[in-house]
């Protein structure tokens, strides 16, 4: 399987394929990825690392923690699924669309 391949041309196939990754990720890195829940009331932005960089709460939640929090969690774990599907297509876009993860998503 492997006896006409060039070790020299396997190794500049890897290095390009990790240069593919760092930009990918250095890409991702500057994306923000915004969810909205309650029709608005809560809003939540995700940048590309996962990290949750801003919060905007309606002011007549205040007075309702339970809901608050219900549509707070949702939010996030909307945004949250925005940066992961965004990872898989960057992963799937690497591999010339061969889809390791089993499914169209």
């Amino acid at each position: 399987m492997f006896e006409n391949m060039n070790l020299g041309d396997m190794g500049k196939m890897l290095e390009k394929v990790q240069e593919q990754a760092k930009n990918i990720e250095n890409d991702n890195e500057q994306k923000i990825f915004t969810t909205k829940s309650g029709g608005g009331l809560v809003q939540v932005s995700i940048n590309g690392k996962g990290e949750v960089i801003d919060v905007t709460i309606d002011d007549s939640l205040l007075e309702d923690k339970e809901s608050l929090q219900i549509l707070l969690i949702s939010a996030m774990n909307d945004a949250s699924k925005m940066v992961e599907d965004n990872r898989k297509q960057g992963a799937l876009n690497m591999l010339g669309g061969i889809n390791p993860f089993g499914n169209n998503s």
